[in-house]
């Protein structure tokens, strides 16, 4: 009964979540033409550059999928060795993430020169915000399954973690395709 009200408790916290990303998502799009006379999306963004912080995400969601598997085997030591992986592409991705804000606030394009670059910043720091959570919440979570092995109540969290990085995983191919590919096509 304790683990389906924490399943529970779980899904209604990713809605809440998801409901925080549409309406970042409905302000970028709105907010996308109002430059102020400042850079654009054309104008800042790189492709290859999304292109690679997409592929890191992407790939950290494989090695996320393949720590469950393991999970699910009962196999301690890979699944440790997986989720390090995943961790490991999480911090590269938010290093690829921080340098392109760090790029844009070089530029003069931060969050205040104008309301397409304040919903930029706060729908991909929002979700990079999220990522770092996702992160301490896996070194925590590992830290607990090398202390304790794969106990259930690991199991569960580690459940639940999973299914978090797939979700920013997804919001992450939506940031992608709504900021970057319109942001450099329109």
């Amino acid at each position: 009964m304790e683990n389906d009200t924490k399943i529970f408790g779980f899904w209604v916290y990713l809605m809440t979540d998801l409901v925080i990303f549409a309406v970042l998502f409905a302000t970028f799009v709105i907010l996308r033409d109002n430059t102020f006379g400042g850079p654009s999306g054309r104008d800042l963004f790189d492709l290859k550059f999304a292109l690679a912080e997409t592929l890191i995400l992407l790939t950290s969601s494989f090695t996320c999928s393949l720590a469950t598997f393991s999970v699910a085997r009962g196999q301690k030591k890979p699944a440790i060795f997986w989720f390090m992986a995943t961790f490991v592409l999480g911090i590269s991705f938010l290093v690829l993430e921080l340098s392109e804000f760090s790029s844009f606030v070089d530029r003069g394009a931060s969050w205040e020169r104008s309301g397409f670059l304040s919903s930029f910043f706060a729908l991909v720091g929002t979700h990079g915000f999220h990522i770092t959570i996702g992160l301490l919440w896996m070194l925590v979570t590992m830290i607990g399954v090398g202390m304790r092995g794969l106990v259930i109540s690991n199991v569960s969290q580690i459940i639940r973690l999973a299914f978090f990085w797939h979700f920013l995983d997804v919001v992450w191919i939506f940031i992608f395709t709504v900021v970057y590919g319109m942001g450099l096509l329109l």
